[in-house]
């Protein structure tokens, strides 16, 4: 039993040196990154995610890899091109001293934890959906559009698009296509409908579901709030 403890300390010590070349990596990438989903989201997506995989027993090594590489392969950065994205993160991952069999399992959930990914049943893995893993990232990444910095991130996005806050005259589409969902130049309001409002609905853990309630609510709050506001009645 003692000869294997040098053995893990070892092993602890490197996968804290990768971690973070990481987060160095990261940090440079979303360096002049203004559209919300900069260093600081996924700093938070990676402390949430280590938080519901504490109790969803899940791996925490690839878990904080999976959170810190998340948005780098997004298809938002790679012009569109999900194949591209893919292997920006795979590129980066064979850099270092990992197993292939850990590198798909950190690959797949980048791959997967999109938003967009969910608007096409093509594009889900049972099996990648089913992992304690995969569940952490992607309730964390959720629940960061949603909440108070959900709704600052929401018209952070829009404005560096220069898109209206909001158009009456321009309702939203709350069952936009993947298609549509890439493409679209609504109003920044309508992204509430098209996806903030559902995903409450759509956390895989237990942790992710009690706090996705709390900033559901908070959404709701400021829409009818705004509403008020808007017909001049506040």
């Amino acid at each position: 039993m003692l000869s294997i403890l040098p053995l893990r300390e070892e092993m602890n010590v490197k996968n804290d040196e990768i971690i973070k070349k990481t987060e160095e990596f990261a940090q440079r990438f979303f360096r002049q990154e203004a559209t919300g989903h900069d260093w600081w989201h996924t700093h938070r997506v990676r402390t949430l995610a280590l938080k519901i995989a504490q109790e969803e027993v899940a791996d925490p090594f690839i878990v904080e890899m999976a959170a810190l590489l998340h948005d780098i392969g997004d298809y938002k950065f790679s012009d569109g091109d999900e194949q591209k994205g893919r292997e920006i993160v795979s590129h980066y991952l064979h850099l270092l001293p990992l197993s292939t069999s850990l590198i798909e399992k950190i690959l797949d959930i980048t791959s997967s934890v999109s938003y967009m990914k969910t608007l096409s049943p093509a594009d889900k893995s049972a099996e990648i959906e089913g992992s304690p893993e995969f569940k952490s990232v992607s309730d964390a990444d959720k629940l960061d559009a949603i909440g108070a910095i959900g709704i600052a991130r929401a018209f952070t996005y829009g404005g560096y698009y220069h898109r209206p806050v909001y158009d009456p005259a321009i309702p939203p589409n709350p069952h936009i296509s993947q298609e549509e969902y890439k493409t679209t130049e609504g109003p920044s309001l309508n992204h509430f409908y098209e996806k903030l409002l559902k995903l409450k609905d759509m956390m895989l853990t237990s942790c992710g579901k009690k706090l996705a309630r709390d900033r559901h609510n908070f959404l709701v709050e400021y829409l009818n709030r705004f509403y008020q506001e808007w017909e001049a009645q506040k």
